[in-house]
């Protein structure tokens, strides 16, 4: 375990964090200090220690929960990119290829992150491998990795997903400062979403657009694949903060563009169900 690697990693998502435990310049040293008088088995125990003091957790065991949760849906994306990318002939060189490539190494930095962060929180980190999972969700897409087609459809469906996962886990993590790691992942999330909505789009020669908007007959589902319903429950609702924005101050906002201006979160039950769609028994998320 290099501490100072692991910080070094932290610090990219959270600016703040040797100033949450000392000056920089004394936290570096006194991690320096660390590292000469206690032994490697020791390590992890330190660490921990000084993620008490820089996030002083009222509930270190939730968040590790949720970091967990996080990790579990980092591991299906990853595993899930990697996969394709190994198997001949599924991409389409050039651009394409490009694309997932790019995001698969985002995935997995934020698998080796998150990994980071709850071993260093006392917390042991969940372990899932390709094996552990069925991307064809029991035969529902029983050509994922033999059809460029379906591939992006799934792909666009557990980016969506991710998300909406992230925003439903905010209010547990509010007021920690660990909530900015999750909402900087999340925002890579909404990027890699969006990017492949295009891509889909441009594949099936479909209108899709890089954000959710409302499907055929104001259904929540734009994507026109009924499998994947699930993900986009409520993202049809055109109410926020008890005000129907069709018809605030009399202005004429349609019903697609107010489904479209707020993004809705799922709950952790609804994530979890839906990824469990593609975890084999005896690893599923509870």
């Amino acid at each position: 375990m290099n501490i100072l690697n692991i910080l070094d990693e932290i610090e990219k998502v959270d600016g703040e964090i040797y100033e949450r435990l000392n000056p920089r310049r004394a936290a570096m040293r006194s991690f320096f200090n660390v590292g000469k008088k206690i032994s490697l088995a020791a390590l992890p125990l330190a660490l921990g220690s000084m993620f008490q003091k820089a996030y002083g957790q009222t509930n270190p065991s939730s968040v590790v929960e949720v970091l967990n949760f996080a990790l579990a849906l980092e591991h299906l994306e990853y595993n899930y990119y990697n996969r394709a990318l190994s198997t001949t002939g599924l991409i389409p060189s050039g651009a394409a290829t490009t694309a997932i490539t790019t995001i698969r190494t985002h995935e997995l930095a934020h698998v080796n992150l998150l990994k980071s962060a709850i071993s260093a929180a006392g917390g042991t980190p969940i372990n899932l491998v390709e094996a552990n999972f069925d991307f064809t969700a029991d035969g529902t897409f029983g050509d994922v990795f033999t059809n460029y087609q379906t591939f992006l459809k799934v792909a666009t469906a557990f980016e969506d997903t991710g998300v909406r996962a992230y925003k439903g886990q905010a209010p547990v993590l509010k007021e920690m400062p660990v909530l900015t790691t999750a909402l900087q992942i999340h925002s890579v999330e909404a990027r890699h979403a969006a990017h492949l909505r295009q891509m889909t789009a441009a594949a099936l020669g479909v209108a899709l657009k890089p954000w959710v908007s409302l499907g055929a007959n104001g259904v929540s589902n734009d994507t026109g694949i009924p499998q994947v319903d699930a993900v986009y429950v409520r993202e049809n609702n055109t109410i926020q903060a008890t005000y129907e924005i069709t018809g605030i101050n009399g202005t004429a906002v349609t019903k697609t563009a107010a489904a479209e201006s707020f993004d809705e979160f799922l709950t952790g039950a609804e994530v979890k169900n839906i990824a469990n769609l593609f975890i084999r028994t005896g690893f599923k998320l509870t």
